[in-house]
């Protein structure tokens, strides 16, 4: 077999830099002077590591930019530019800086304001919002994300008139995530005469089986009537008209009424239940798909933890994806929602149930190091994986994972892998000897982030601190 898929059995020292400069980092360390260059490099090629890399470089680094215009990130990725911004108290330097500076010096100077006080970065917004470009609108408009609140609803409901489609639609999206807003109950309203309980279902077309459940013809169901029409109203509060290529009109606007309605009205409309309940009816006419595909996205968007679980349903399903996580994607946001022990739970179930093959995306959004169930999952399916004969580069994109994020304290339950197995039958020539390199490949890995730890905790890796 070609070898292109081999990565030889030696760790890869780049691939763990990110978990060494966070370590250094939080043990207070500087990078020597001479170590500068190599390092400003690193992060010019890779912006996952700017933010570690330029802490840990210091101020020397925002000198060495100015001299050399292949660093000049570091200037952009440090707020003022490597100068200091004012303080809250400093009303003066802020107005000044507010009105007379760069773009990305104000885009800096916001953020950092609304992190310490979020109303007083709103406040400073007002004062210039008429006079700003569009585009800059949209910027300034996404940095109120941060430390969003209930006081915020009034300007975001005057920024739902705005000349601009993104700069509107970006006010919609932010009030949407504000469950109290008038916006939300606007869509609440809308999204409520969509969708009604028919406690006499007899449809043939209930998605009963798609549910989970037996078939339930007889009890109640969701009965959906998409909007015939977007109006001004609906179009003044996000949602947009046009539907993509290839998708109904009807359909597209229920999913954004949908989305954007709280998901706690929900219960109140359907009898009290609970969001497990509710996705557990069956939808006629085809629609639950529709549906639970909007709640999904709202569940993500609310960060909605009790109706992610519900939507995620058990990882041991045939299906694996719960009644409405249409994609992968959607699963991991949906895990993403849930705390980091339970989302490692539903990983290693899923991987118990179902393999690796398609578990990569949802190792991803996992706490690292692993909790240990998860780490056990993950190895006992990689030894399936090697005794079923095929080669190991059909896992590498999991096998870099588990370098990375396994606890290095399971290096030694790997010990019994990384001899070379007797080749089967059906075995893959070779395929043995390679996945006893990528095994000796992993342990040498864990092994070497337990020493890295360990020299960064007792001081003795780094040459200044």
């Amino acid at each position: 077999p070609g070898g292109s898929g081999r990565r030889g059995a030696a760790p890869d020292l780049m691939e763990l830099l990110p978990q060494w400069l966070a370590a250094a980092n939080t043990h207070g360390y500087a990078a020597p002077p001479q170590t500068l260059p190599a390092l400003l490099d690193a992060a010019r090629g890779r912006t996952d590591l700017r933010p570690a890399a330029l802490a840990f470089a210091g101020p020397r680094a925002l000198w060495l930019a100015r001299l050399n215009t292949d660093w000049r990130f570091a200037l952009r990725s440090t707020p003022g530019g490597g100068t200091a911004l004012p303080g809250v108290e400093e009303s003066d330097r802020i107005r000044r800086l507010w009105q007379e500076g760069l773009f990305a010096e104000r885009v800096s100077l916001l953020a950092a304001i609304r992190a310490r006080e979020p109303a007083a970065a709103r406040e400073l917004l007002e004062t210039t919002w008429s006079t700003e470009r569009a585009e800059d609108r949209l910027m300034f408009l996404d940095s109120l994300r941060m430390g969003l609140h209930a006081e915020d609803e009034p300007f975001l409901e005057r920024a739902l008139a705005d000349r601009s489609r993104n700069v509107r639609a970006t006010a919609a999206e932010l009030l949407s995530a504000l469950p109290d807003s008038a916006l939300a109950a606007r869509m609440a309203v809308r999204a409520g005469a969509c969708v009604a309980l028919d406690h006499t279902n007899s449809a043939d077309s209930a998605d009963s089986a798609d549910s989970g459940g037996d078939d339930t013809r007889g009890g109640p169901a969701l009965v959906v009537e998409a909007p015939h029409e977007c109006d001004a109203g609906m179009e003044r509060d996000g949602v947009v008209a046009k539907a993509p290529a290839g998708r109904g009109e009807r359909s597209w606007w229920l999913g954004q009424l949908v989305e954007a309605t709280p998901l706690g009205s929900w219960s109140a409309r359907l009898g009290g239940r609970t969001p497990e309940e509710i996705v557990a009816l069956p939808v006629t006419d085809d629609w639950q798909g529709e549906l639970h595909a909007a709640w999904c996205r709202a569940a993500v968007r609310q960060r909605d933890a009790d109706w992610s679980r519900a939507l995620l349903g058990r990882p041991s399903t045939p299906e694996a994806g719960g009644p409405g996580a249409v994609s992968l994607a959607e699963r991991a946001k949906l895990l993403a929602t849930l705390d980091s022990a339970e989302r490692a739970e539903w990983v290693a179930g899923f991987i118990a149930t179902h393999g690796l093959s398609e578990a990569f995306q949802l190792l991803g959004v996992c706490a690292v190091p692993w909790a240990p169930s998860l780490g056990r999952a993950v190895v006992d399916a990689l030894n399936i994986a090697r005794d079923a004969g095929s080669y190991p580069w059909s896992f590498s994109g999991v096998m870099g994972l588990a370098e990375r994020c396994l606890d290095p304290s399971e290096a030694g339950r790997l010990d019994g892998l990384l001899a070379i197995p007797d080749e089967g039958e059906d075995a893959s020539p070779g395929a043995g000897s390679y996945w006893a390199e990528a095994f000796q490949r992993l342990v040498g890995t864990l092994r070497l982030r337990a020493a890295m730890a360990e020299e960064l905790a007792t001081g003795g890796a780094v040459g200044e601190a």
